[in-house]
């Protein structure tokens, strides 16, 4: 192994890529040398071709961050969303190809670096709720078994995303008199700049929002001040973070019983905006589990998912 090497460790997601460089040593230790940063890189969601570009972004951004010239790597792992579809990681893998990218690459999908990070070869879950929401799982065999990840239009329940349009559904329920009171209209025609909650139709359909995903990302940025407004004491937002909480646990408990996890205490391993934002819900969610008859313990934040696509990458260039 030589003296010093570069990796690697890319989490590309719906709403962002991150992207961080790493110097390894023939010891099998690594420092991280450089962070960059863009856009999503979901192909399924955002396009091919938009995620391509933000992963050649957040990689340059590494690099510059590390003041060196762009190169071929030692390994590199991506651990993106969609990546469990063999067409997804056909297309990047030709990307990786074409691009020179390392020596050897892994493509996996975003919930196995929330594991990697957290566990690293043991058995456990991990939950992911941003944008999107899925559980992954292994067990001590290397079983694996997942849950969600279907989308916004088929799942992704317990989402930043299904938060903010079922807050939004909410508010035409009160605004019709189908449904109660809720602060959640003052507070969300606040943050859409609108004077009249039946502006909110055009402020998420008018003409300036150029497609699906782009009024699929506005909805989903709309989550925290759903927390917000649930943290302040709303009834109405409350229960939606129930909800939420309940969609999440189930994800797990589906996945715990595949594996046979559910006998015993098991880690799980949270990330993603709406559940490091809001620790109502992951108060809600323990509870929740608790009610299903699972141990989560511990209950350890990622903040960070990168860091388990640098392990991986470790690992990589060591077989």
């Amino acid at each position: 192994m030589p003296r010093e090497m570069l990796l690697l460790g890319i989490d590309g997601g719906g709403s962002k890529t991150n992207a961080w460089l790493a110097a390894g040593d023939s010891a099998g230790s690594s420092r991280i040398v450089g962070r960059g940063a863009a856009g999503p890189s979901n192909g399924v969601a955002v396009g091919f071709e938009t995620a391509l570009v933000n992963l050649d972004a957040a990689i340059d951004a590494a690099f510059l961050a590390a003041g060196r010239s762009r190169t071929r790597v030692a390994a590199a792992v991506l651990g993106l969303a969609g990546a469990d579809r063999d067409t997804v990681r056909f297309k990047i893998d030709e990307w990786a190809c074409a691009r020179n990218l390392a020596d050897r690459v892994r493509i996996v999908p975003d919930a196995t670096l929330v594991l990697a990070a957290a566990v690293g070869d043991a058995a456990g879950i991990a939950l992911i709720s941003g944008t999107g929401s899925l559980s992954l799982g292994r067990d001590m065999a290397g079983r694996t078994a997942r849950a969600g990840g279907w989308g916004w239009l088929l799942g992704d329940e317990g989402s930043g995303f299904a938060l903010a349009q079922a807050a939004l559904r909410a508010v035409a329920a009160e605004v019709d008199g189908r449904g109660p009171a809720t602060a959640l209209t003052a507070a969300l025609s606040s943050a859409l700049q609108v004077s009249h909650p039946r502006e909110l139709v055009a402020a998420i359909h008018g003409p300036d929002i150029p497609s699906d995903v782009t009024a699929r990302a506005k909805i989903a940025a709309l989550s925290p001040v759903v927390v917000q407004v649930a943290e302040a004491g709303d009834a109405v937002a409350g229960n939606l973070i129930e909800r939420a909480a309940a969609d999440l646990a189930t994800l797990v408990d589906v996945v715990a019983r595949q594996l046979a996890l559910g006998a015993n205490p098991f880690p799980l391993a949270l990330t993603g905006g709406l559940l490091l934002g809001s620790k109502q819900l992951r108060d809600e969610l323990a509870r929740q589990l608790a009610a299903l008859e699972l141990s989560a313990d511990p209950m350890t934040l990622v903040a960070e998912p990168v860091q388990g696509a640098v392990r991986l990458a470790e690992r990589l260039a060591r077989e």
